[in-house]
């Protein structure tokens, strides 16, 4: 019954796995070790460290091959294409959280969570390219994630907040945005700062975060949005 519910992934993945415990493996989570000590294979951990280096091969050759752009602008891209938000969402789409292996206190909400999905896509990678090579890593690469390029590029969303603030402040009001500490709250291990957005001294809007870097990035967020 096992194999058969994995012959269904294999069908959504276009793949054919010599090795099924390497499929089965790439989607087995720490936690059900931990509760399944005597399990005969071990969590993926291992296989998401080789995928994740296979996948950012793949990503930055084709990078390299199809735009003539700055290293800097390309590391954007690829940063853009392969975070834990983008990962999660092609693993969503492949069906692969209903196949994942994990703990009881897991199962609650893991199934949804965007980092196990993107360290499981990644495990996935590897997986593959143990089982069938770097070719047909490459195409399945091609096939699932690349195409979420073109959104990507047409939103700029390989750009932070912060810098399409600055540019469209330049663009349209000839002002760069500066950013203001206004006041921080919450004891030291947990603390919470509230950073407003200026352009001149006029303030746009504000943001609150852990740290003085995601409340200026929720400022500038915000002021987009406003703007």
């Amino acid at each position: 019954m096992e194999m058969e519910k994995l012959s269904f992934l294999e069908e959504k993945l276009k793949i054919k796995f010599k090795d099924k415990n390497l499929l089965k493996q790439a989607l087995i989570h720490r936690s059900y070790i931990n509760e399944h000590s005597n399990f005969r294979l071990e969590h993926n951990e291992r296989l998401e460290f080789l995928g994740d280096a296979v996948l950012e091969l793949i990503i930055t050759k084709f990078l390299y091959n199809n735009f003539d752009s700055p290293e800097g602008e390309l590391t954007s891209f690829r940063a853009s294409l392969v975070n834990t938000k983008s990962l999660a969402k092609i693993s969503r789409k492949l069906k692969i959280n209903q196949y994942l292996y994990l703990s009881k206190g897991e199962e609650k909400h893991g199934r949804s969570r965007d980092a196990i999905l993107a360290n499981a896509f990644e495990a996935l990678i590897g997986a593959i390219y143990l089982d069938q090579g770097l070719t047909v890593a490459e195409k399945f690469i091609h096939q699932n994630l690349i195409p979420c390029l073109k959104k990507i590029l047409e939103n700029k969303s390989y750009k932070d907040p912060k810098s399409i603030f600055q540019e469209v402040s330049q663009s349209e009001f000839k002002i760069t945005p500066t950013y203001k500490i206004i006041n921080e709250s919450g004891p030291d291990h947990a603390k919470k700062f509230k950073v407003g957005v200026f352009l001149k001294e006029k303030m746009i809007t504000f943001g609150i975060g852990r740290n003085k870097q995601e409340a200026e990035l929720r400022a500038a967020k915000k002021a987009l949005q406003k703007k």
